[in-house]
């Protein structure tokens, strides 16, 4: 089955991937959730959500209430975020708003007997052996969580998918760490050292796809739900990273790490030990890769080295359309 998209098309796949998406919202989670949630090649199952871009009760919140926006075909499960308990004092809100979202405002969503993100995770990969992939967009603190809690659900996950590190490119939170390693690096290093198989995006990709305010113009109709949420937040992020950090282009960082899922090809992978400091007063979250002639630590993950940039960018927008037509 094959559906239209303007004058492209979007394929469904007879047995769509199963995922759930860890993620802490954030602008770039939500435009995430926005291509997620109607790509008929991925299933939904739950997104969960962790404290990072915002706290943890905001996260899932916003989670709550993004769904809710949305409004999509088939609702997934929603975890609760915990919180950190060595988080940095930081957020994001320069770059992402007081709540995580830009302009986008909406109704606190109560909810009574939340399941924790971590159980949630653990009980979809009891209930789907091997068939779940979990695309990890914010700090590692849930998965860290299932593998002290519950190691065997974590060996029933297919793949995990990591936004996040750096493999030469500076840092985002500090001159050698990106945002989700640096928020929670004793979770992150936990998990880089599990048995789980583990591909990394790291911000030498992520940020080499950046999108002009030309985007703008390329949004879905605003009287769609997925437009009306992209066009309050997405203007909010080019004033942010104009008048913050000087920069006339934004990156989009967990959308192009979902696009590793959707579409592999537009990526080059290499094989790479990779461990990630925990204690260092300078180098806390910094992701370190032995890429010595004589490597003396074991080969851990698949890290993305590159990627096809204008594929990539096209393959963004046509995403972010197809869900405002179906919404």
């Amino acid at each position: 089955m094959v559906l239209a998209c303007g004058r492209e098309t979007i394929y469904n796949f007879a047995m769509s991937r199963k995922i759930i998406l860890d993620c802490d919202p954030g602008i770039d989670d939500a435009v995430a959730l926005c291509i997620a949630l109607f790509d008929p090649r991925v299933d939904v199952q739950a997104i969960t959500a962790t404290a990072g871009t915002v706290e943890a009760e905001v996260a899932t919140k916003n989670v709550h209430a993004i769904v809710a926006h949305l409004d999509p075909p088939r609702y997934p499960r929603i975890g609760m975020a915990s919180p950190c308990e060595d988080a940095p004092v930081m957020g994001n809100s320069e770059l992402h708003g007081s709540t995580g979202l830009g302009e986008f405002e909406f109704e606190g969503a109560d909810r009574q007997h939340q399941t924790p993100s971590d159980k949630v995770i653990g009980e979809l990969a009891h209930q789907n052996p091997n068939q779940i992939t979990l695309v990890c967009l914010g700090p590692l603190t849930n998965l860290a969580r299932l593998c002290r809690r519950d190691p065997m659900a974590v060996g029933l996950l297919d793949k995990v998918i990591i936004s996040g590190g750096v493999v030469r490119a500076p840092g985002n939170a500090s001159a050698v760490a990106e945002r989700n390693m640096y928020f929670d690096p004793k979770s992150a290093a936990e998990v880089f050292a599990s048995a789980t198989t583990k591909s990394l995006v790291p911000l030498d990709v992520t940020e080499a796809v950046g999108f002009g305010v030309d985007l703008l113009e390329q949004l879905p109709d605003k009287f769609s739900r997925a437009g009306s949420l992209l066009h309050k937040m997405l203007p909010y992020a080019f004033r942010a990273y104009h008048q913050k950090l000087g920069r006339e282009l934004i990156p989009l960082y967990d959308p192009i790490a979902l696009l590793s899922v959707l579409e592999p090809d537009l990526f080059e992978w290499e094989q790479i030990a990779g461990k990630v400091e925990t204690k260092g007063e300078l180098t806390r979250g910094a992701t370190l890769f032995d890429q010595r002639l004589r490597r003396e630590w074991p080969l851990n993950m698949e890290v993305a080295t590159s990627i096809d940039r204008n594929q990539a960018k096209e393959q963004i927008v046509r995403l972010m359309k197809f869900a405002g037509q179906q919404t």
